[in-house]
């Protein structure tokens, strides 16, 4: 019913399946998608441990059995299914910063290191102080730390249209 509601094809429900059942579904999974395809496992009982355990990315409610919290990579703490989509999002954006500042320290890093070492001395006679050189790179540092705490910045998505699925998101986390 549930599935139905959200536009989910039949074809891809499998409802009323036994773990061993629940671990086959997600090797043929595997399978059928291939290896750079990550499968991902969302359950929170006794009987979903086996599969948790088994997916690339298992993910449980906080609110099922601690047997299944214990075999997930990821908990949801409220046991809502709404935040499996905040949780892919986060990630996205937090890996998407990780990549930014790892790109931008190596830029500041390959300028600022050869400047720091002196690169310009035989043209000007000029070379930067260490205590320059160190603040130089203290800024790197707090630089980095500074876009990371752009995350504090994060929105949950809302009100978006899943064409995969056509299901409505909306509300997410209490509303935008």
């Amino acid at each position: 019913a549930v599935a139905e509601t959200l536009g989910i094809p039949p074809e891809n429900v499998l409802a009323g399946a036994t773990p061993a059942g629940k671990v086959e579904r997600l090797r043929s999974l595997r399978k059928e998608t291939g290896t750079d395809r990550i499968v991902a496992m969302v359950g929170d009982g006794i009987n979903d441990s086996p599969a948790l355990a088994a997916a690339d990315v298992g993910i449980a409610m906080a609110t099922g059995a601690e047997v299944a919290v214990e075999a997930a990579d990821l908990v949801l703490i409220k046991g809502d299914l709404r935040d499996v989509v905040v949780a892919l999002d986060v990630a996205r954006h937090i890996f998407r910063r990780i990549r930014w500042n790892f790109a931008w320290a190596l830029l500041y890093n390959s300028l600022g290191i050869p400047v720091a070492a002196g690169v310009f001395y035989p043209w000007f006679q000029k070379s930067l102080p260490p205590s320059l050189a160190a603040v130089a790179m203290a800024a790197s540092s707090v630089s980095v730390v500074l876009s990371s705490l752009m995350l504090k910045l994060y929105k949950p998505p809302c009100g978006k249209r899943d064409s995969d699925t056509n299901a409505h998101i909306a509300n997410i986390n209490g509303g935008c």
